[in-house]
Order: structure tokens, then C-alpha cells, then sequence
């Protein structure tokens, strides 16, 4: 489940099926609430919120939502992330499980802080 062909976060969802594009729709909800004043673009290929340097990214793929909030997310929320398969800077959260969008407010709004914190430095 890949479109290559999208300019914006919102032409990359619509280019899923409909069920997909109805988390990745709350995935892109949650960040926003959590970061309204981060500004949306493609990165890597994948929907990014970037907010003095890149925040989080996500992306579909068939059995996942990948989200990508860097090491130090990842990091800070290892407990929280334990049950999920992960690596150094990303995360994997199964589209036939509800997704954690509390645990996504919580990653963003800590990487929102980590990037103004750095940005004041």
C-alpha cells in the first residue's frame, strides 16, 4: 500500500483505500492537535510535521502504521511502546488494532518541547 504520486499529506492519504485513509486521517488529527502550529509537508516520502526541525513522520504499509518521532521519542516512551514492534526511531502500530492516538498526543507534544527547547539554544 504505497502512492508515490502526492504533493501534500492530504493527497498521500487519499491515495489508500478508504479504511486506511480513515486512520491515517486520525493519526494526522492527533499530531496537529498535539503540534497546531508545526507546518505539514512530504518528507522521506511520508507525511511530516516539522516545528524548528522535523517532529514526527508516518507512513501506511499493509499490515502498519509506521511512526517515525526520532530516537528520543522513542526513547522516552519505551515503556508505553514495549507491546509494539519497534527499532531506534520508529515505531509500528497495527491497522486491525485501535490506534494509540494518546500515546501519540503524548510522543508529540515531548518532541515539541525536545525541538523549542533546541531551538532556543
Amino acid at each position: 500500500m504505497e502512492n508515490n504520486n502526492y504533493s501534500d499529506i492530504d493527497s498521500y492519504i487519499e491515495g489508500f483505500p478508504s479504511d486506511i485513509q480513515l486512520i491515517l486521517r486520525q493519526v494526522k488529527e492527533t499530531i496537529k492537535k498535539a503540534a497546531p502550529d508545526a507546518s505539514e509537508k512530504i518528507s522521506y516520502r511520508m507525511p511530516t510535521y516539522y516545528m524548528n526541525g522535523n517532529l514526527v513522520h508516518f507512513a501506511a504499509f499493509t499490515h502498519h502504521i509506521g511512526f517515525y518521532p526520532t530516537p528520543t521519542g522513542i526513547e522516552k516512551f519505551n515503556k508505553e511502546l514495549a507491546i509494539y514492534k519497534s527499532s531506534k526511531g520508529a515505531v509500528q502500530f497495527p491497522i486491525d488494532k485501535p490506534m494509540p492516538l494518546e500515546l501519540i498526543t503524548k510522543i508529540v507534544l515531548f518532541r515539541v518541547e525536545e525541538n523549542r527547547t533546541r531551538a532556543k539554544k
